[in-house]
């Protein structure tokens, strides 16, 4: 092979490659729509919340025409690899077991994992209330759990269905708990006011937006906070493998809305928390 005919063929190659890159003029973006203060649906169906802001100004940034649509959460997962969207802002922790099936971008909040019940239930200040649990340790957090187990059996314990809390119930309190799966956090925040179980494990931050109702006046949080492990390390936007330029996009953009405090000022006006993962 001559050096004129190899660097063609390089040069051809090279512009092969780039062309397959693709543009990203207009995103296709699925949410809930029901997993306040994160995204929920107003009174006439219009999608808002802390993603559905944050989505918006991360469009912009990328200078993306935007669409975010609502899906049910139990088939968002395999929605996503179905092309019929192009990517997720849905609260979806970033985890080793998800990271097999989709890309993530970079994560733009982080929420500890927690369980919550009501006054007077007899369910406040279970062990290790106030402090945190690193699950990377699988065997220090096991440990640590113990305690916990033996006051969690036999109670009722709601979960949203197909989440990481769901999974972190089959993983530590398997036989022991009552689990109970809801398909909306609605759902299992209506039973826990009601009394229909014992307490609840989801994410601090929507814990906190059903304290701050009317009707979850009575909700406290009790026992540790959990982070890492199958918990994850925070949220982010879920993208297909197969669409690198759409995630360094996301990357950049959501790198900038951190850098000069967007993602901190949104936070902290729906969350009443800055929940900005740490640098």
């Amino acid at each position: 092979m001559n050096a004129k005919f190899a660097c063609s063929l390089a040069l051809a190659l090279l512009l092969g490659v780039s062309a397959q890159a693709k543009d990203w003029p207009k995103i296709k973006i699925a949410t809930e729509g029901a997993f306040p203060p994160y995204n929920m649906q107003n009174a006439d169906g219009k999608l808002a919340g802390f993603e559905i802001d944050l989505a918006a100004d991360l469009c912009k940034r990328m200078k993306a025409e935007c669409e975010v649509v609502a899906q049910d959460w139990d088939g968002i997962l395999p929605g996503l690899n179905a092309g019929k969207y192009d990517a997720i802002m849905a609260a979806l922790s970033i985890t080793p077991k998800r990271m097999e099936v989709i890309a993530f971008s970079v994560p733009y909040v982080s929420s500890p994992t927690v369980l919550a019940t009501t006054k007077g239930g007899g369910m406040e200040n279970l062990p290790g209330t106030g402090t945190r649990i690193n699950l990377d340790d699988d065997a220090a957090a096991r440990a640590a759990i113990e305690p916990l187990r033996a006051k969690l059996k036999g109670k009722a314990i709601g979960v949203q269905v197909s989440t990481i809390q769901a999974d972190f119930m089959n993983s530590y309190f398997k036989g022991v708990a009552d689990v109970r799966v809801y398909k909306t956090a609605e759902e299992f925040n209506l039973d826990l006011e009601a009394g229909r179980i014992d307490a609840i494990l989801a994410a601090a931050a929507n814990v906190k937006a059903a304290m701050d109702t009317p009707q979850g006046k009575d909700i406290v949080f009790t026992g540790p906070a959990f982070g890492g492990g199958p918990i994850g390390i925070g949220s982010g936007v879920g993208l297909r493998k197969s669409d690198p330029e759409l995630k360094g996009m996301f990357d950049t953009a959501i790198k900038a809305a951190t850098a000069d405090g967007t993602l901190a000022r949104l936070s902290n006006q729906w969350f009443k928390l800055d929940l900005t993962p740490p640098s």
